[in-house]
């Protein structure tokens, strides 16, 4: 019971950062599109985009965290796997329990980020705080805040997961003559 409910929280957090990091995506090709529209206007009409500066801080804020829990999803969150990889070979039993513990440490650092951030979120939504240069162009703070806290809160329940099913695979270093054809 408790492993197939397991299955179907995993499932739809898996759905979620898939469909999420989905998301991120668009938000870079829009991106580009911004961008592509702000050097023709600079070199053809001497007149900028405006409000390309705040759209790109705001995008890389976004794009980072609606891809974060995908990353984690797919073990590919940036971090140094070189000692457990050569761990793995001679002590497998206590690799895994390493990446158990290394994982349950980074949800709880998620979810601390979650945390902190969620009464932001809140305060910005109540109060419509904004950035950018009043009366050129302005965004809304709540939409980073909202990204930050569900990409966080994701990514720790992805890693909490983990740390229950001992999902996480060891990452295994290859050597050049791997990759090469035969001969």
């Amino acid at each position: 019971m408790l492993k197939s409910a397991l299955a179907g929280l995993s499932r739809v957090a898996n759905t979620l950062a898939i469909a999420s990091n989905a998301l991120g995506t668009l938000v870079v090709l829009a991106l580009v599109v911004v961008l592509n529209v702000d050097v023709i206007a600079r070199g053809v009409f001497s007149a900028p985009l405006k409000g390309t500066y705040e759209i790109v801080q705001f995008s890389v804020v976004l794009i980072v965290f609606l891809q974060l829990a995908d990353v984690v999803r797919v073990d590919r969150l940036t971090r140094s796997d070189g000692f457990l990889n050569l761990l793995h070979h001679k002590r497998p039993r206590m690799t895994a329990n390493l990446r158990r513990i290394i994982n349950a440490i980074s949800a709880i650092f998620m979810g601390l980020i979650a945390y902190i951030t969620f009464p932001e979120f809140l305060h910005m939504w109540d109060t419509n705080d904004y950035f950018g240069v009043p009366g050129l162009f302005t965004l809304p703070w709540w939409p980073v805040k909202l990204v930050i806290t569900t990409g966080t809160a994701l990514s720790c329940l992805i890693f909490v997961l983990k740390v229950i099913t001992a999902q996480d695979r060891p990452k295994l270093v290859r050597t050049p003559e791997h990759d090469e054809p035969p001969l």
